[in-house]
């Protein structure tokens, strides 16, 4: 890989440094600031306001590669191996089975508004149809189910042109980035909505049964963490099997060795997925694309139909809210994302978080497939 350039890094460094502060404030405003705006958060608008500011691009920039190739699965082995079995268990099967409705309802949802857009607008509707316009819908189901991976599968599997494709990913990439910060505001809230809808809150997280019993060896366990990180990287694996092996190791390590310190795996895991939101954020461009209004309002419908389904299933399914935007990020934001908004609730569901991402990331292309096979029958 590349170095990355002393600019961006600065940038980022800087970033995850006042974020830091931010944390540690004792100021009534800064904290009644950060009621609206979780500090995590700023590590995603501060380095999007400085490119955007002073006309900044680092968007080809190798930050993006070492963090997608080593930060990215540091946070995930430090995270999973921060956490007791007993606390993964709180998932359950009501927030699983809200998640895969989430999923369904993605995959399902461009069809029905096709249809439903021949029925009320069937002159603008047949020109999108007739342009092939609905090929990039896919990949759109790609990314919000599995991520990059998945959206360029399905780009190749319904032959989505370069150029539709092009505006597709730039059109995606606003949506989700706006989509993260309304997360970051409802996970918040959550516990609100809970009091309001009669829901229960999830109960507190149990600590790890080992972590008061034995004691403890902070230095041993990061020369395994390190250890783990330089062996893996350098297998000849895809993402997906990264984050797959890394998960099972942190369990495993975190859960074998009486050693381990659990809290210092979780302050590193922390400080990764800060540091991964801010590199995040110097990603941001909001250039020029070309779409027709129409196809934009079908993708918008789509989100917030979407989103509402899976609020009223969580209530019908009596599960704690804050499900609603760990499931939806797991989604839209996946691995990255999806623990970073979990973080401004409680840090100790980033593991959770980090499960049903996975989860997208295994199930997006089948999804996208489906997706694709239902337009192309009732097209």
């Amino acid at each position: 890989m590349d170095s990355p350039s002393f600019s961006a890094l600065v940038l980022v460094v800087v970033t995850v440094v006042v974020v830091r502060l931010l944390e540690r404030q004792e100021y009534l405003w800064v904290k009644k600031l950060l009621q609206w705006i979780p500090p995590i958060l700023f590590a995603y608008i501060i380095p999007a306001a400085v490119c955007a500011g002073f006309e900044l691009n680092f968007q080809g920039d190798a930050i993006h590669q070492w963090s997608k190739a080593i930060l990215i699965p540091l946070a995930i082995l430090t995270i999973m191996a921060s956490i007791s079995l007993k606390a993964l268990r709180i998932v359950g099967i009501k927030p699983l089975l809200l998640f895969v409705f989430g999923s369904f309802v993605i995959a399902m949802l461009p069809a029905l508004l096709l249809i439903g857009a021949r029925l009320y607008f069937p002159t603008t509707a047949e020109g999108l149809i007739h342009q092939e316009l609905w090929k990039g819908l896919i990949p759109i189901v790609g990314s919000w189910i599995g991520g990059s991976t998945s959206q360029l599968v399905l780009k190749e599997y319904v032959g989505t042109p370069e150029t539709l494709f092009l505006s597709v990913l730039v059109l995606d990439n606003i949506i989700v980035n706006i989509w993260t910060l309304l997360m970051f505001q409802l996970i918040r809230q959550s516990g609100r909505l809970n009091a309001f809808l009669g829901l229960e809150s999830i109960p507190p997280i149990p600590v790890n049964p080992t972590e008061t019993t034995k004691k403890k060896n902070g230095p041993l366990t990061l020369v395994i963490v390190f250890g783990v990180i330089g062996i893996v990287v350098f297998l000849p694996l895809p993402f997906l099997g990264v984050i797959l092996l890394l998960s099972f190791l942190g369990l495993f390590l975190g859960h074998t060795l009486s050693f381990w310190k659990h809290p210092w795996c979780l302050r590193l895991g922390s400080a990764c997925i800060i540091t991964v939101m801010a590199i995040l954020g110097l990603k941001l461009n909001f250039g020029a694309f070309d779409l027709p209004l129409f196809f934009i309002a079908i993708v918008l419908v789509w989100l917030v139909l979407q989103f509402l389904a899976s609020f009223g299933m969580a209530y019908l399914l009596k599960v704690s809210m804050v499900w609603v935007p760990i499931a939806s990020m797991a989604n839209f934001g996946g691995i990255s994302t999806a623990p970073a908004v979990t973080a401004a609730y409680d840090t100790k569901l980033m593991p959770h978080a980090i499960v049903l991402a996975i989860l997208s990331m295994v199930t997006g292309t089948f999804w996208g497939i489906l997706s694709a096979w239902i337009l192309h029958y009732f097209l």
